[in-house]
């Protein structure tokens, strides 16, 4: 109980197309006919790596991973600049969830993901509830503007030095206004160099702002000038319009998760994503249950962290 399961290798996978150019890569891994779970990253755009099958008993689940569009294995791959973001939203992603689902032939699913992935997940629930068993969220974010500004400029009370250099990564009138905004103009610039030192410049801040568990260690990802080049592509683009979601309203309409239990899971250190989010979230939806972990910060990485994500999953193996 709260160790990762071994190793797995998926039984199945393929490319589908989803329309306006975009193929998603998607892998099912575990039980054929097990309970039917699926795996929302985070990011956008970090893409979905094996490490995430460990989170699932494989003798009790059929566990479904797929990239979101234009990040991992999915194509076009937005570390191409010539490849447009205007068909990569989220509400393009809902319905990338929805014909994964339909085409894997399964009626209702867990929903497991963790920071942009949690947005995500209580997006897709709320539009589709009866295709939903259970949710496991973990870093509990909601993707508000108030959110945003938070991480890109609030949080330079924490981290005030390295916070200063992220802001200077942009033109000085720009430093004043939305970072976001700024830096995914930055890194649409025809200028391979401007765009290099941008993904540069925002992935160390990433690193930055969510290294508050004693613990945490920088992420190896981030040396990979691809992954950092559509890593902070995806989530600027997707930052600067706030998810295209209405501010607020994914606590607001919580009450549409009513009948689906749910566990949020989230570290009392994470001030990138202050567990207020959390809380609020477990106050409007009567199902849920928020557990805090007090060491942890952003991110699964934590022990605490494991086993609550472990115990939660194994609690829901059972069929619905």
């Amino acid at each position: 109980m709260g160790r990762l399961y071994p190793e797995t290798e998926p039984y199945d996978h393929g490319m589908l197309d989803v329309g306006d150019g975009h193929l998603i890569y998607w892998e099912t891994c575990g039980n054929p006919h097990g309970k039917p779970a699926v795996v929302l990253h985070g990011g956008p755009g970090s893409g979905c790596t094996p490490g995430w099958r460990r989170y699932f008993d494989p003798d009790l689940y059929r566990i479904v991973l797929f990239d979101q569009r234009g990040c991992g294995r999915s194509t076009p791959h937005a570390a191409d600049p010539a490849v447009h973001l205007t068909t990569n939203t989220t509400h393009h992603l809902l319905a990338d969830i929805e014909r994964l689902r339909r085409h894997l032939h399964i009626d209702r699913w867990l929903i497991f993901g963790g920071s942009w992935g949690s947005t995500l997940g209580l997006a897709y629930a709320q539009a589709h509830p009866e295709h939903v068993s259970q949710i496991v969220l973990f870093s509990v974010v909601t993707t508000t503007r108030r959110e945003i500004e938070w991480v890109t400029r609030d949080m330079g009370r924490i981290f005030p030095a390295e916070w200063a250099r992220f802001r200077d990564g942009v033109p000085e009138p720009d430093r004043y206004g939305n970072l976001a905004d700024a830096y995914s103009r930055l890194l649409e610039n025809p200028d391979p160099t401007v765009r290099e030192k941008a993904a540069l410049d925002w992935c160390t801040w990433e690193d930055t702002h969510v290294a508050t568990d004693p613990d945490h260690k920088p992420s190896p990802r981030y040396q990979d000038p691809t992954f950092r080049l559509v890593f902070a592509r995806l989530v600027t683009h997707y930052w600067r319009h706030a998810a295209w979601l209405d501010e607020g309203i994914l606590v607001r309409e919580a009450t549409e998760l009513a009948g689906i239990p749910g566990e949020l899971i989230h570290g009392r250190l994470d001030i990138s994503g202050p567990p207020d989010i959390a809380w609020k979230l477990a106050q409007a939806w009567p199902d849920a249950r928020l557990t805090l972990i007090d060491r942890a910060g952003h991110g699964a990485g934590h022990t605490d962290m494991t086993h609550a994500l472990i115990t939660a999953t194994n609690h829901f193996a059972t069929p619905s």
